[in-house]
């Protein structure tokens, strides 16, 4: 009996820390993912759709070629990924292109937009139901945020960018971009097959990229000054963002959009870790605060969440149904070419 309950009370542990901690992973990641992406424009590369380039043909070529492996017909119809993959690639490019006009303290506050949007869309489109205790930890989380943007404006001095108006507008829409994106993939990953979700994640991402890079980019990929060290940080931000794609859907299918948003919060204490590792600054006593208080919120928001699977099965299976239709419909078509 004892041994049982010592069970349920790992497995109860095990439940709220893991999703913490595998978001905190993915938190570190994506810092290095921006760090090495502003490594690239510090070297003179203002190129955000390429980066994004090779970011989406390692996962189209990896998860693309176990696809091709396992010989199997798609489990939700194309045009959702190309959706998704449209969503993804205008998030990427307008908050990276944002950068260029605001001040970073005005991107990192607004960029908190996605959470906002995150919980709306999900509402709506997923029947997720938030509980008072979450909204809590999700505001602890935000309260930690407020603590590394305060350092920021004190070290920066309040720098308000070139076009602060423009830069913030094309946060604001690149969150909502990233809220599809996030809710779209959570939508698919939680019934669907997290391999395929990536692949054509990636597909579609490269395939809009080739299409948008002439358009956008085409001078300034010609005006950059290739050297081994730009070319290295190319080779990072691919490798960063490839490990970030991958671990996204299991946080995603165990604790949803919202969470995974909240957790990125961290990034920024994440980014300054890295940034004192290469370039020796000191840290702010606030970062060590911060960190404190989204991980408490984060901690606060998993306990208190319920089963997904119970909560939101019945909302899952109407939502879901969508998808079946279209697939019965497919098949259908399929089977009267055959016949005929």
């Amino acid at each position: 009996m004892d041994n049982s309950n010592w069970w349920r009370n790992y497995e109860g542990i095990l439940k709220t820390f893991y999703p913490v901690l595998l978001g905190q992973l993915v938190s570190f990641v994506m810092a290095l993912a921006s760090f090495t992406s502003s490594l690239v424009a510090n070297l003179g590369a203002k190129t955000p759709l390429s980066l994004s380039f090779f970011s989406y043909t390692s996962l189209a070529l990896v998860y693309g070629g176990i696809m091709i492996y396992r010989r199997q017909k798609l489990q939700v119809p194309w045009y959702w990924y190309a959706l998704l993959g449209v969503a993804d690639v205008q998030g990427n490019f307008l908050v990276n292109k944002a950068y260029q006009y605001s001040s970073i303290t005005s991107v990192t506050i607004l960029d908190c937009w996605t959470i906002a949007w995150v919980i709306i869309l999900t509402w709506l489109f997923l029947g997720t139901r938030y509980s008072p205790w979450q909204f809590f930890g999700a505001a602890v989380c935000l309260g930690g945020l407020g603590l590394v943007l305060l350092s920021d404006a004190k070290a920066s001095g309040g720098s308000g960018g070139s076009k602060p108006i423009l830069g913030d507008i094309l946060v604001i829409i690149g969150t909502f971009f990233f809220s599809m994106s996030n809710v779209g993939e959570e939508f698919c990953v939680k019934k669907k097959d997290r391999i395929e979700v990536v692949s054509m994640i990636g597909l579609f991402g490269l395939l809009i990229t080739m299409i948008e890079i002439p358009i956008l980019e085409r001078k300034s990929l010609e005006s950059v000054k290739w050297s081994a060290e730009l070319i290295l940080a190319f080779c990072g931000y691919a490798a960063a963002s490839f490990m970030f794609y991958t671990f996204v859907p299991f946080l995603l299918k165990m604790s949803g959009s919202t969470l995974f948003n909240l957790s990125l919060l961290t990034s920024d204490v994440w980014a300054v870790v890295i940034r004192t590792f290469f370039y020796k600054q000191k840290v702010e006593w606030l970062y060590f605060v911060a960190f404190a208080l989204v991980f408490t919120g984060l901690i606060i928001y998993s306990k208190t969440a319920k089963d997904p699977v119970i909560e939101e099965a019945n909302a899952d299976d109407q939502r879901y149904q969508l998808l079946n239709d279209d697939e019965e419909q497919a098949d259908h078509r399929h089977d009267e070419k055959t016949v005929s």
